[in-house]
């Protein structure tokens, strides 16, 4: 193979990303410098972190920049090496992007065994979505047992295992999810107490009925009103981890109505990017990792064909049409 596939960033998104805003590329095979290994990638992964990066605004990282590889996590097979510390054949997670193929200096790439563990796992529950879901449970939330928390976007990637993990813990886990057929799979498959329909338009009502001892911390991904509705229920000394809010992804303006409810019940909110809390992710992949490989922590994956079925299926995923982790599958 003396070319490979890539998708660059083509274009700012004006609202609503489009497929507009990418463009497919091919790119020749790089040779290696001493210390870099050539990574042939079998999954990218797709998060929503990736549109706010999309913008050319202020924010904890540096903007996507225009006409360079779309910023993406891979996990992927080694196939040429001149670094000591991997060999041919070895499988390993890193941030190669929206690529067929990727160069890494060895710094980011991490060697991970695929004996007990799927390979597609670890850009999903046994990596950086289930480290965010452990991080924002175990040092934002800390819920004690018979506590009870409300995780929103409860079938994805990262709420999926927040309730699994708060369920191990003894905690009641109230979910919140986009039709019938995500909420059965989360309080039928995953084990949470209950979930929300917020499509079904009694959002408020529903609420008050999953929770009749209030909420005492919120894993929140979506903003909005499921996110008002929540703060509104919430107990004295509540908690919220503030993961994300992708119902304003695409530039709308979102108010935030019950910010009195901060002071009466005197919540604490916390925003936290996971990738700043290194030190804290071999304890958290290491309890992951054997949940997973045990079949103690299920998860499900949305899986693209093909690098050219990236961008649908990133504009999808901003619209919640994906179930589980979304992925592309690249070999």
């Amino acid at each position: 193979m003396s070319t490979f596939k890539q998708i660059v960033l083509a274009s700012r998104p004006k609202g609503a990303v489009v497929a507009g805003n990418f463009r497919l590329e091919d790119a020749p095979v790089p040779s290696l410098a001493d210390g870099q290994v050539l990574v042939r990638n079998h999954y990218l992964s797709l998060d929503p972190y990736m549109r706010g990066r999309m913008e050319d605004a202020k924010s904890y990282s540096a903007p996507q920049v225009i006409g360079e590889v779309m910023i993406g996590g891979t996990v992927g097979e080694v196939v040429e090496s001149k670094n000591p510390k991997f060999a041919v054949g070895d499988k390993v997670v890193g941030m190669l992007g929206w690529a067929e193929m990727g160069v890494s200096d060895g710094v980011m790439l991490r060697k991970v065994d695929t004996s007990h563990i799927p390979l597609s796992a670890y850009l999903g529950a046994v990596g950086m979505p289930g480290m965010t879901a452990w991080y924002g449970l175990t040092q934002i939330m800390q819920p004690k047992a018979g506590e009870t928390i409300v995780v929103s976007a409860a079938s994805g990637a990262v709420g999926s295992v927040v309730g699994q993990l708060a369920k191990l813990r003894g905690v009641r886990a109230v979910g919140i999810a986009g039709g019938p057929e995500k909420c059965a799979y989360v309080v039928n498959e995953l084990g949470f107490d209950a979930c929300i329909d917020y499509k079904a338009g009694n959002l408020i009502a529903d609420l008050a009925a999953a929770t009749p001892d209030g909420i005492d911390a919120i894993f929140e991904n979506v903003g909005g009103e499921i996110f008002d509705a929540c703060i509104a229920r919430m107990n004295p000394f509540g908690r919220i981890a503030l993961c994300g809010m992708i119902a304003g992804y695409n530039g709308e303006p979102m108010a935030l109505n019950n910010v009195r409810t901060f002071l009466t019940m005197r919540l604490s909110l916390r925003g936290f990017i996971v990738a700043e809390h290194m030190d804290l992710w071999p304890e958290g992949l290491k309890e992951l990792g054997t949940l997973v490989a045990t079949g103690k922590l299920k998860f499900r994956e949305s899986v693209a064909q093909g690098l050219a079925s990236a961008p649908e299926a990133f504009i999808g995923l901003l619209k919640g049409k994906n179930f589980g982790k979304q992925l592309v599958k690249l070999v």
